[in-house]
């Protein structure tokens, strides 16, 4: 792979997407540990002084695991940083991240060129969330060391574009990381990510449904009973397109074939009916790739599965 220097090997090319609420210590550590990035958004460490708790416990046992397990093939992880002016505690959140030396870094929203110099000062690396090439080109010339290619079908709020389409064209222009989001929850998809052009695949939805995970039963249940028939793909939750558990919406007493595309576009039973549902609580995110998940496992159940399917498909494509 075409890496900066120093990215320890993976025992699978997969960063775990930093999920609103639902990443936590406890499934970021339980990733690392076998072998995969583990992430989660900084804004999930509530209060905000939490953070440094989060971050100290991560670094903590990460290092005595690895005193413990010399040849264990422990990953690095990342903390996702919002690039927005509505995100008054990135200033706070970044200098942590600093006292941390936090590996690596993924923003979203905005093109990060503040951020970059300042993760690259303590060796940080800096991965972008992108869902079109023009955001990725905003991205490259903020000088980001990897990008996230958010494409159709994943889970929160995601792009439009085919994986086919997306990667071919960022490689035209991009020689460096690429990380691939999009319905990726089996071993076989990991390796189809990195048929595609992708260095890493990018598995959200396939950790909900984990025991670590800081999911409410109902969501994971949820998860596990879905398939892609039953995700909706709407801007009207947080105001950009995304992908959500059609269930989810039906119980928050709302109707996800009508949903209006704006606050404006409701009518007054509409309107009543959402007063009363908060988006981060009661509107379940999801990708396509619901259908393959079967049961609730343990992170590292669920990885040591993704590898023997990654290992099964690659030696099944070589004849072996």
């Amino acid at each position: 792979m075409a890496w900066p220097d120093g990215l320890p090997p993976l025992s699978l090319p997969i960063i775990g997407a930093p999920l609103f609420i639902i990443s936590n210590p406890d499934l970021v550590i339980a990733q690392c540990k076998n072998g995969v990035i583990g992430a989660f958004p900084a804004l999930n460490a509530r209060p905000m002084d939490a953070l440094d708790d989060w971050l100290t416990r991560i670094r903590q046992e990460l290092a005595a695991h690895k005193a413990a397990h010399p040849q264990a093939e422990i990953a690095p992880f990342a903390v996702n940083q919002i690039v927005h002016p509505s995100n008054d505690r990135l200033a706070h959140d970044l200098d942590l991240c600093a006292k941390h030396e936090v590996p690596i870094i993924i923003t979203s929203l905005s093109a990060p060129r503040e951020i970059v110099p300042r993760v690259h000062a303590w060796r940080g690396l800096v991965f972008h969330d992108v869902i079109n090439v023009r955001h990725a080109k905003k991205a490259i010339d903020a000088g980001v060391d990897g990008l996230i290619l958010v494409c159709a079908g994943a889970g929160g709020h995601a792009g439009t574009l085919s994986p086919f389409a997306f990667v071919e064209e960022i490689r035209k222009l991009w020689g460096g990381p690429v990380a691939l989001a999009g319905a990726v929850t089996t071993g076989r998809g990991v390796l189809a990510a990195r048929a595609l052009g992708a260095d890493l695949a990018y598995v959200g939805t396939r950790f909900i449904a984990t025991e670590e995970a800081n999911a409410e039963a109902r969501y994971k249940r949820m998860i596990v009973e879905s398939d892609a028939a039953g995700i909706v793909y709407s801007p009207y939750f947080t105001g950009v397109h995304g992908n959500y558990l059609r269930q989810s919406v039906i119980d928050a007493g709302l109707d996800p074939d009508h949903l209006p595309e704006s606050a404006k576009a409701m009518s007054f039973e509409q309107a009543k009916a959402a007063e009363a549902v908060k988006a981060w609580r009661d509107i379940f995110g999801a990708g396509q790739g619901v259908g393959a998940i079967d049961d609730i496992l343990p992170a590292a159940a669920v990885i040591a599965r993704m590898r023997r399917e990654y290992l099964a498909a690659r030696d099944s494509l070589l004849g072996a």
